[in-house]
């Protein structure tokens, strides 16, 4: 089963990872709660996205 996750970052703003169906939706929300964006992806994207965030971090 797959979970939804959340990343909450230290101003206070948050990005959720839910998934819905087969695709993924990315919530971004700012420090008050009010989503600033969502943005619908599949699988390889979602993958892409985190890869690239790993070669940023030097995961």
């Amino acid at each position: 089963m797959k979970l939804s996750r959340t990343i909450h970052t230290a101003d206070g703003s948050s990005v959720s990872i839910t998934p819905r169906g087969i695709e993924y939706d990315l919530h971004v929300r700012n420090a008050a709660g009010q989503t600033v964006a969502t943005v619908e992806m599949n699988a390889d994207d979602l993958d892409a996205l985190i890869n690239e965030a790993e070669k940023v971090q030097g995961w």
